[in-house]
């Protein structure tokens, strides 16, 4: 007999796979020695109460073998002499993208302008000793994409893109947690990440695909007949990829927004929301969300929130939460101070962080910044046009917090009820963050409509929360790469560019994703479509 049952359990029995038999064979007045298996198909936390429970969806197998496998695999077959087509990428939208070509019988050639990920983690560590990024290889720029060095986490709220179920259980056949696909808010962790993002790797190179390293692309290849089409890409040092392209660069390669605008590719301004990375103590955070001064007890996990807020028209949201994680030095590239957060998988760390970010939308644009004068003389219609100009305001706010932070790594910071309050913090509390971070008085130099709406929300929540507004929690300078700045246009039908045949804009860079579920569906919509176009 296989039965699914639906439970609520204490915390003590929701993570323990003996202790879920043990109940269900109390509550179904079975023997336990007759129940073969007990299967977790879905596990959320209902923590609105003061007691905590588990809700948990199960299949239970009575006197039944159940399936070696908890999930199809994909199979992944030879197409070394097929057809290619170019993935510019390696981030979840291209991995992704190139797994589903295979699928279709088509060859990717995976072409990454950074390191692969071990690699690259090592010049991540070098960011805090030499206050300095290396521009081809950081947080943003790499193999896995930003994803891979910023948290892992797999939850996306989008239930129209694609199937996000099939995205999880390709993370498990190449060694993510089966947990993933219970857990209400799947998450890998940034331990366990890379290493799943190897395994990717090896089964593109061992279908005859190819995966190129430190190899970025200047060009797009574009024949000018009666309809104009790529033809392939053209990278650093001249070497040439022919074939189709699908364009999955992230939401952080500025250079390739300027190509395209300057070469007439159409682009148009997108809305983006900006802001500051939030950072309490995980006990505090634990014993709020938990009702309890014991915080998560020895058995519930890191606790998470959620908050959003309409002030003055625009949206205000924590995003990326992290809990028992820590802040990172999020920049591409010099004169930049970008922060975000990421989580091991244990999310066991003394801090839990967020970005606090408001919704900014290109009418809104110019917006005052130091002294009432307008944050810079590119926004708007500047040199680049009307197209790049939330780009512009990204980098002007990136370039003003690093000098606000003796123009290195270590990031302006403030305590939280002293920035609600317009205070200067003579000393901050201590943080998870590497480089280091100096008292700055964000609530002069952040632009007045985000600094405002920011700390209305934050004095709403510290009502609702007891304890959520308070100067042991830190305000961290600045979240600004929540999403691209830019869409690259393309058809709602082929996916294929308005304009350009043959050219697919894919994931988070071109402005059609949110996280890593949502660019790898995005990717392996792209790798249909352009099956669909080699027919």
């Amino acid at each position: 007999m296989i039965k699914e049952l639906q439970l609520r359990v204490t915390p003590r029995d929701g993570y323990n796979e003996q202790s879920i038999r043990r109940y269900v064979a109390h509550e179904q007045g079975w023997e336990e020695r007759t129940i073969t298996c007990v299967r977790t198909l879905k596990r959320s936390i209902d923590a609105r109460q003061r007691d905590v429970f588990v809700n948990l969806t199960v299949r239970v197998f009575v006197n039944e073998q159940p399936p070696s496998e908890e999930f199809e695999p994909v199979v992944y077959r030879d197409v070394s002499d097929q057809p290619q087509v170019i993935v510019v990428g390696a981030g979840p939208g291209g991995l992704f993208a190139a797994l589903r070509l295979i699928e279709l019988g088509l060859r990717p050639i995976v072409v990454e302008r950074g390191k692969n990920v071990r690699d690259r983690k090592k010049d991540l560590a070098r960011i805090r000793p030499e206050q300095k990024v290396d521009p081809e290889s950081n947080y943003a720029f790499g193999e896995g994409g930003a994803g891979a060095y910023s948290d892992g986490k797999l939850f996306t709220r989008s239930k129209k893109r694609g199937n996000g179920e099939k995205i999880l259980r390709v993370f498990c056949q190449h060694g993510a947690s089966p947990s993933i696909l219970s857990d209400a808010h799947p998450h890998i962790g940034t331990d366990k990440l890379p290493r799943v993002i190897e395994n990717m790797r090896e089964t593109i190179l061992r279908c005859g695909g190819e995966v190129h390293f430190e190899t970025r692309m200047s060009a797009l290849l574009i024949h000018n007949g009666l309809a104009p089409a790529v033809e392939g890409i053209v990278c650093d040092g001249g070497r040439e990829f022919h074939g189709p392209v699908i364009l999955a660069t992230g939401h952080s390669a500025r250079d390739v927004y300027r190509w395209l605008y300057n070469n007439k590719v159409e682009i148009e301004a997108k809305g983006l929301a900006v802001g500051v990375r939030l950072e309490h103590p995980a006990k505090l955070i634990d014993q709020i969300q938990y009702h309890n001064r014991r915080g998560r007890g020895d058995y519930l996990p890191a606790a998470e929130y959620s908050m959003v807020q309409q002030v003055d028209g625009r949206g205000v949201y924590s995003f990326c939460m992290c809990p028992g994680g820590f802040v990172v030095p999020a920049a591409s590239g010099p004169e930049q101070i970008v922060v975000n957060g990421m989580s091991p998988s244990n999310r066991n760390g003394r801090w839990s962080n967020s970005g606090m970010v408001v919704e900014l939308r290109p009418e809104d644009l110019p917006q005052p910044s130091l002294e009432g004068k307008e944050l810079s003389s590119s926004l708007g219609e500047g040199q680049e046009g009307d197209a790049l100009k939330m780009m512009h305001y990204q980098e002007e706010l990136e370039r003003i917090c690093w000098q606000q932070g003796n123009m290195k790594q270590t990031a302006p910071s403030q305590r939280m009820a002293d920035f609600v309050n317009n205070r200067l913090s003579f000393d901050l509390p201590e943080s998870s963050y590497a480089p280091g971070l100096i008292s700055s008085p964000l609530h002069f130099w952040i632009p007045e409509p985000i600094r405002r709406r920011l700390q209305e929300a934050f004095k709403t929540w510290g009502r609702q929360k007891h304890g959520f507004l308070t100067n042991e929690a830190t305000v961290i300078g600045v979240e600004t790469r929540t999403s691209s700045p830019v869409r690259i246009l393309r058809d709602n039908d082929t996916l294929q560019h308005v304009s350009v045949q043959g050219l697919f804009p894919c994931g988070e860079g071109a402005g059609y994703a949110g996280g890593i579920v949502s660019a790898g569906v995005d990717g392996e919509r792209c790798a249909e479509a352009v099956a669909e176009y080699l027919k």
